[in-house]
């Protein structure tokens, strides 16, 4: 159950930083306004939060593999919200973050 809910939390942080991320660029980029980037500060605050309710106790060790989901969730995000579609590059680079986050988070370790 401790992976499932890792994997989950990891899943809400990169929907509140990359969705935040995209609200601040749409306000300003898109020329939305200071709604779009109010939401996305609080949005990204969010993920901040979220982040501290990983089961793993080490900072260091949850951003570094949160990097790899960030990776992979930005693509995915591009694809759903931007009509982005990756090349076999970045679907193969987001594999090798995403087996970094399994190893970094849930490889044994000794007590």
């Amino acid at each position: 159950m401790t992976v499932a809910r890792s994997v989950l939390l990891f899943v809400l942080a990169a929907i509140a930083e990359i969705g935040g991320a995209w609200l601040v660029w749409q306000g300003v980029r898109e020329h939305r306004g200071w709604i779009w980037i109010g939401a996305g500060v609080i949005a990204l605050g969010l993920y901040g939060f979220v982040a501290t309710l990983q089961p793993d106790a080490n900072f260091g060790r949850i951003l570094a593999a949160y990097g790899g989901v960030f990776v992979a969730g930005s693509l995915l995000w591009g694809m759903v919200v931007d009509g982005f579609r990756p090349d076999r590059w970045d679907v193969a680079g987001a594999l090798i973050c995403l087996v970094g986050v399994a190893v970094i988070m849930y490889a044994p370790r000794a007590a």
